[in-house]
């Protein structure tokens, strides 16, 4: 952890932290009034569903913004502040996880679904902003160069993919969701990087 980043990180950790111990408020005890309790807790499947899900979610957002960090040597005001527009997505995520949870087995699970898929498209556009300023400012070290443009070009596919979810919203939610995770799932794995020798051997080529 660099002296310059330490503070933006162990603020951004909390705030990690604290949006994913929130979601549990979403899992709620059936009342006795419920009647059997095992059908009550049945009647709840996509309150867990969702919760499981947005856990892993979060978890590899945080995994990601590591990642980033791990490549920041230094810290100018910009970045400050666009580090606080990402954790502004942070925090809001767990609304639209209650609200699909909530309305998946009504009429209104269409518009849930944007607005869970709406929050996944700020989070993308927000990652991109700020490792776009990283790069453009300078504020990678000089070691990390290669490993940087390996993430740049993982990232730009983000907000159209999130975009495309988002418009899927509208005509099969199912599906929707179903890219939303394999995109969870491309973004868990580690970037990969090309060693120099083998580029140059290419280059060569």
């Amino acid at each position: 952890m660099s002296s310059e980043t330490a503070r933006v990180e162990a603020f951004s950790d909390g705030v990690f932290a604290i949006a994913i111990t929130l979601l549990i408020l979403n899992v709620q005890v059936p009342p006795p009034s419920a009647g059997h309790l095992l059908a009550a807790l049945a009647r709840h499947w996509p309150t867990y569903v969702a919760f499981l899900l947005i856990f892993a979610f979060i978890g590899i957002m945080w995994v990601n913004h590591n990642r980033l960090f791990n490549h920041i040597r230094r810290c100018d005001n910009m970045l400050m502040f666009l580090n606080l527009l990402l954790l502004l997505g942070i925090t809001v995520v767990p609304f639209p996880t209650a609200l699909l949870a909530a309305h998946y087995s009504t009429p209104g699970r269409t518009v849930a679904a944007a607005v869970f898929n709406g929050t996944y498209v700020f989070l993308a556009i927000s990652f991109n902003v700020l490792w776009f300023h990283v790069v453009k400012r300078g504020l990678l070290g000089p070691e990390t160069q290669e490993s940087a443009n390996s993430i740049s070009r993982r990232y730009a596919v983000g907000p159209f993919s999130y975009l495309v979810c988002f418009a899927l919203s509208w005509i099969n939610v199912p599906l929707s969701l179903a890219l939303n995770i394999g995109l969870a799932i491309f973004y868990a794995l580690p970037p990969r990087t090309i060693p120099k020798g083998r580029t140059m051997r290419s280059a060569t080529k």
